[in-house]
């Protein structure tokens, strides 16, 4: 039990109200990396725990503390309830490279077409397949956003060969992979630094969804942004919202049956089409401000298509090396989006 944990026994709370009962009344703290005002707190997290707090009928009370509150790093989330320093977080896969490596096939160019309610089912779908990068903490979802495109603060970039050079801030290795394949160049960085880095010009651009713009203001900050052709996106990301095991386990059965009710496939459709939802404003923001909305031809979209093989393959390799199948998560990932899109 970790300290942000109340475990009060109700058999108390009966006797002061002259009856007996032998449940118990749990708050849990969930941690997270952004700001309240964002889409992900306001209309996904925040829902999320009142829903479980109306189902177990004020028996599960979730506190959350949004832009890491709680101290520490946003790297630092998955460690946070891995380790019983926090009782939930939501969290982005990527912030901690080589931990999941079988997970990390979903945020792959390619793999992801660019659906956020595809991708979602199918990861949560693909639990068995993922299991193993999980084995240390109590996955309720995971889900991705709509995917990444390129959002420039300087010159907009309308051709592949536009990319080359610029320092664009990457999410993850795997979008590092993506920026070095344009001929750019990648630099790390949580997302809530983005906006000082564009402005001071540590970084030309971003490969960000749209999804964030307004939480972030970028649109005070972009000239442009770029998307490939057919709605397609540069790979995208990974999230999680993971509870501390013993946590999870402490809890009494109807609990964690309403936990699991509010978990994986029961709620990969809605959570990805919120995220599918999220990219609206977004786009409304830069529409307003002025933002050149940069949509690439076919041709152009095909040499970038081509530069996303090559770092397919890579991740192919690299984890391959590793002892992982990587051409077999690929396939199957592959037919889970499918799969997924087919089933809508």
């Amino acid at each position: 039990m970790t300290k942000f944990s109340k475990l009060v026994s109700a058999a108390a709370l009966a006797a002061a109200m002259g009856t007996a009962a032998s449940a118990q009344e749990v708050t849990l703290i969930m941690h997270h990396f952004l700001p309240p005002v964002s889409a992900a707190h306001k209309d996904m997290l925040a829902p999320w725990a009142e829903k479980i707090e109306t189902e177990s009928e004020g028996r599960i009370a979730i506190e959350i503390a949004p832009s890491m509150a709680m101290g520490g790093k946003p790297n630092e989330l998955y460690g946070q309830v891995r380790d019983g320093a926090a009782d939930i977080v939501w969290t982005l896969l990527g912030y901690t490279p080589g931990v999941f490596p079988r997970s990390e096939v979903f945020e792959l160019p390619l793999v992801h077409a660019g659906s956020a309610t595809d991708t979602t089912v199918a990861l949560n779908a693909s639990m068995d397949m993922l299991a193993e990068d999980f084995s240390d903490v109590k996955v309720l979802f995971l889900h991705s956003h709509d995917g990444n495109l390129i959002h420039s603060a300087g010159e907009p970039i309308r051709s592949f060969e536009d990319a080359a050079g610029l320092k664009l801030r990457t999410p993850s290795r795997t979008g590092a992979w993506v920026i070095s394949a344009m001929g750019a160049e990648p630099v790390g960085m949580p997302v809530p630094t983005l906006p000082e880095a564009m402005a001071k010009g540590v970084v030309d651009g971003a490969l960000v969804p749209f999804e964030i713009v307004p939480a972030l203001s970028l649109q005070e900050l972009e000239k442009a942004t770029t998307e490939l052709p057919d709605g397609d996106r540069f790979g995208t990301s990974v999230f999680m919202l993971a509870m501390n095991q013993d946590i999870y386990d402490d809890l009494p059965e109807d609990l964690r049956a309403i936990i699991d009710a509010n978990s994986g496939m029961n709620v990969a459709a809605e959570i990805g089409a919120l995220w599918e939802g999220f990219e609206e404003p977004g786009v409304a923001a830069l529409e307003a401000s002025g933002v050149e909305r940069i949509v690439l031809s076919e041709e152009e979209g095909a040499k970038f298509d081509a530069a996303s093989e090559k770092v397919v393959q890579q991740w192919i390799d690299e984890v391959t090396a590793k002892g992982i199948d990587g051409a077999a998560l690929v396939e199957g990932a592959r037919a889970a989006v499918s799969e997924a899109a087919a089933s809508r």
